[in-house]
């Protein structure tokens, strides 16, 4: 009986629908991408054994460097969601009057970073926001006579309008306390007793219990 011979197909793969899916993620990639906000000063934070990551949520960022100068930024959840940063400075606009043109306005919304007293903020944002990082504030007086930082949480508080919102301390290791104490006691005159601490998880203090269990040997 003669054998049947089954022809035989291409075993070529069309690679088009690939390639277009492959940039169909690449486009969604680029474009849900939530950018690190620039900082505005150097900042060495302290060691911690901590692993936990900070998680991309509405939140308050205070900072305060070596020399005690502290700085308040406003984060959201969303890169396009500008209308807390836009209540937010219209608020403080309005409150202290600090006389700020639309485009002085927009410049916060673009990048919600000040680290001055309200006599200067009109000035600090006047300049253009790819030149802001070269300008060096004064930073935001947290002293028990003038404390600004407490407004600044409270109109933030109101921006938000009741969502929740997580509140980020960042120090420098260098830092003196009263700094600490000063953005402690802006948080708490608006009620605000929860608030994480951003540290650098890489490196274990030295003295403390991981530490001798890291460098721990068995003879």
């Amino acid at each position: 009986m003669p054998s049947v011979k089954i022809p035989r197909k291409s075993t070529a793969t069309d690679m088009t629908p690939f390639v277009d899916i492959a940039f169909l993620i690449l486009s969604f990639f680029m474009l849900a991408t939530k950018f690190k906000p620039p900082e505005p000063v150097q900042i060495t934070t302290p060691h911690s054994v901590s692993a936990d990551k900070l998680k991309i949520q509405d939140a308050v960022q205070i900072e305060f460097d070596s020399t005690g100068k502290v700085y308040f930024t406003l984060l959201t959840k969303r890169q396009s969601d500008v209308e807390p940063k836009r209540q937010l400075i219209e608020s403080l606009n309005k409150d202290q009057n600090l006389g700020l043109t639309p485009n002085e306005i927009q410049n916060f919304i673009d990048q919600p970073i000040i680290g001055a007293p309200f006599s200067a903020v009109k000035q600090v944002l006047s300049v253009p926001k790819d030149q802001r990082g070269n300008l060096k504030q004064p930073g935001i007086p947290v002293d028990s006579t003038n404390n600004q930082l407490t407004v600044w949480i409270t109109h933030a508080i109101s921006a938000f309008a009741g969502r929740p919102i997580n509140y980020l301390v960042k120090g420098d290791n260098n830092a003196k306390y009263p700094s600490f104490k000063g953005v402690i006691e802006a948080l708490r005159k608006n009620e605000q007793f929860k608030y994480q601490l951003i540290t650098d998880p890489e490196t274990v203090p030295a003295g403390t219990d991981e530490y001798v269990r890291r460098t721990w040997k068995k003879p």
